[in-house]
């Protein structure tokens, strides 16, 4: 998978509201589709369903533990998509400075 697909995936599977939310109980500790349902108005199925696109994007596995399967929370694509939008905040974080320093220089300027 490229890098590029890696970013697809994620952004993809972070677009639902229902995703994050499962990603921020995760970012807690492993829990079951059954834990996970918890919170949510929707059945388990339904639950297991956005589980598999965070799987395919590569962010949650769910492993085996005795009767229990737990989900887990797999940081890496977030790191990458992370890594990817800094680009962006240098560029605005450069373009603020600059209208700061524009903003000062006609203050300065005024009588």
């Amino acid at each position: 998978m490229t890098p590029s697909d890696t970013l697809d995936r994620t952004f993809a599977a972070l677009a639902d509201p229902t995703r994050r939310a499962i990603l921020a109980r995760l970012a807690a500790g492993d829990a079951t589709v059954t834990e996970l349902a918890v919170p949510f108005a929707m059945s388990q199925p339904a639950v297991s369903k956005h589980l598999r696109v965070l799987e395919r994007a590569g962010l949650v596995t769910r492993g085996r533990d005795a009767q229990r399967r737990p989900c887990h929370l797999l940081a890496a694509p977030l790191k990458t998509a992370t890594d990817w939008l800094a680009a962006y905040r240098d560029h605005w974080e450069a373009s603020y400075r600059q209208l700061d320093d524009l903003l000062t220089d006609l203050q300065q300027r005024e009588p």
